[in-house]
């Protein structure tokens, strides 16, 4: 993988944000009795939203020329980046849990989609792991919801 210029300090800070609602609804799930089905969905919608964005990643890299000496892999980019909106959109029409289930595959299919693609092209250094750490907050909150649920509320 060859690496160009270094992943600049706002888009760090604007990725820890978008965090915040997986954290705090996640969060929620365990500590506010009765709110689950508000909660809950509003985290998988939430959720929905954020794949479809990390998606949007790969259109506008490939918009941008990433891989413009590999058309290949820029059709490619293309292709992928609408398959996160669509899980996203499925797991929307799906049970809330695997609805969330279908979330979290989504979210590990498109770390591995970053990572073929840092591969291949001059990612920012840094982008792949910073997109691993809030990929990994959003599997593992999605998760935690899945499990208060049952655990807290003593319901599936």
């Amino acid at each position: 993988m060859q690496t160009t210029q270094r992943t600049p300090a706002v888009m760090a800070w604007l990725g820890y944000a978008g965090t915040l609602p997986f954290l705090g609804l996640a969060a929620a799930m365990w500590a506010v009795p009765g709110w689950q089905s508000w909660l809950h969905p509003a985290l998988l919608e939430y959720g929905a939203l954020i794949l479809s964005f990390v998606g949007a990643l790969h259109a506008g890299m490939a918009i941008a020329g990433l891989a413009q000496e590999q058309p290949a892999l820029q059709a490619r980019m293309h292709a992928w980046s609408v398959v996160p909106c669509l899980l996203g959109w499925l797991a929307l029409l799906l049970p809330v849990n695997w609805g969330t289930a279908l979330l979290v595959l989504g979210f590990a299919a498109h770390w591995a989609q970053d990572w073929r693609l840092a591969r291949r092209t001059g990612l920012p250094r840094g982008y792949l792991g910073l997109r691993a750490r809030l990929s990994l907050i959003a599997c593992l909150s999605l998760a935690a919801a899945a499990l208060a649920v049952p655990l807290v509320y003593g319901a599936a």
